[in-house]
């Protein structure tokens, strides 16, 4: 399998994904992921909102009074981006809160969550035109999901690494705007343990996710359920309830090539 990052993070730590070049992997033994060294820090006491494009250059924003951490519901955002905004080379410090919020199309490079709090990031546009990309950087710690999806559209998260989590995405299953179709792309992740889910989608709504050259360290006996199906509903009207799961070229679409176990 080609990637695009992983020979820099063999050399360099994770902090090389930044720097990526094309090359072949090598199977490495597990270890522990860890956020790259930060370049300075700042501490911010509301959600910072912005349009355009704004590079830290890898400093640490603390957030403070927007939320406990944890998997708790109604935490604040540290960023929200305008629709058309980019977010690049910035670690999201402890407590992480609501994370990041995308109101549109929108692109995430090399952001590093420390500690996810209710969500990493969730996808808030509002047109099935829209596309909300994260690009590099990685993530620790996520009780329940990593990446929210609650918008028609499609969510791209390639060239990504987590560790301890619940799923890396989660297409809504009681979201308000329901029945909602939404799309995913999986590219070149890896996971290392513990996880439960790489994806879940709603196959009632047409949800698909797509998904090549994940790879999952320290899932020996392959507990981690690629991608799960769900009937959703709309907020209201209960929980949604899984129906399924695994490859079927509809909703599931990779095949056992696509993914990796080390």
């Amino acid at each position: 399998m080609t990637t695009k990052w992983w020979r820099n993070v063999l050399s360099t730590g994770f902090a090389g994904i930044v720097a990526a070049t094309s090359f072949v992997v090598l199977a490495q033994p597990a270890h522990a992921l860890s956020v790259p060294p930060a370049n300075g820090q700042e501490t911010v006491t509301s959600t910072v909102k912005f349009s355009g494009t704004r590079d830290y250059g890898m400093k640490k924003v603390i957030p403070e009074g927007l939320g406990g951490g944890g998997g708790d519901e109604s935490q604040k955002a540290v960023f929200e981006l305008a629709d058309g905004a980019t977010l690049a080379n910035v670690i999201i410090g402890k407590p992480g809160a609501d994370g990041v919020h995308c109101l549109g199309t929108c692109t995430l490079r090399n952001v590093w969550w420390e500690d996810v709090g209710e969500d990493a990031a969730t996808f808030k546009g509002t047109s099935a035109s829209q596309t909300m990309t994260i690009d590099g950087g990685g993530a620790l710690s996520a009780s329940d999901k990593v990446f929210q999806h609650n918008a028609p559209g499609t969510m791209i998260v390639r060239n990504f690494a987590a560790q301890g989590i619940g799923k890396l995405v989660r297409t809504c299953g009681n979201c308000s705007n329901n029945p909602q179709t939404r799309h995913v792309r999986v590219e070149n992740v890896r996971i290392e343990m513990s996880a439960s889910n790489v994806v879940s989608i709603n196959v009632n709504y047409g949800d698909t996710a797509r998904l090549s050259g994940v790879t999952l360290v320290g899932d020996k006996n392959k507990k981690v359920s690629i991608c799960d199906k769900y009937n959703g509903v709309k907020k209201g009207d209960g929980e949604s309830k899984k129906v399924g799961t695994g490859p079927d070229g509809k909703n599931c679409i990779y095949s056992a090539s696509d993914i990796t176990y080390q």
